[in-house]
């Protein structure tokens, strides 16, 4: 198989647009096998080396979009105790439509920007779950062409990498494929 990486930093492909994702590095993978016979592709052969040292393993499309959904996703629970009742962990943003808990947001108005359209209607903007998982590397067996977006669990600084390696288990006694992205 032939296999080609590029390293977008933190910005996630969308169809109308990228997202940002300030607690993941993102390395968009391409794979062509040489043969037709099936690949099996798994995020989990991948890992990024950073400066020669630390390895991150990649997280999966749900997990990130999770955390871009839900900015407290990753929060750790804070104990809180007062005279009155016990209250445990930080404050939730409503976690479903029409959550009676959260304030009702303010409709948006109908604009007249065709940009987006067909045939005169609005297309409809993806879920940012559907957009994440599209732009993921896709996973199983394959005899053909693939491409997607691996992520990394990142929360140093940007400044303090010198070096950037991704790396493919081939798997079998084939030494591990790596690919330097910086």
């Amino acid at each position: 198989m032939e296999i080609g990486a590029e390293y977008l930093v933190h910005s996630i492909p969308g169809e109308k647009g990228d997202y940002f994702a300030k607690e993941y590095l993102v390395v968009e993978v391409a794979i062509s096998p040489t043969r037709k016979e099936s690949l099996r592709i798994s995020s989990g052969r991948f890992t990024l080396r950073i400066n020669n040292k630390s390895a991150l393993i990649a997280q999966s499309a749900g997990v990130v979009a999770a955390a871009l959904k839900y900015q407290d996703w990753e929060q750790r629970p804070q104990m809180t105790a007062q005279a009155g009742p016990l209250i445990y962990g930080a404050p939730q943003s409503g976690r479903f439509p029409g959550d009676p808990t959260q304030p009702r947001p303010l409709p948006t108005p109908r604009g007249t920007d065709q940009a987006d359209s067909i045939n005169g209607q609005k297309e409809p903007n993806l879920p940012i779950e559907e957009a994440i998982s599209r732009a993921a590397l896709p996973e199983g067996l394959t005899a053909e062409y693939v491409k997607g977006c691996l992520f990394f669990r990142f929360e140093g600084k940007l400044k303090s990498i010198k070096s950037l390696d991704l790396i493919y288990d081939v798997g079998g006694d084939a030494p591990p494929a790596m690919i330097r992205l910086l």
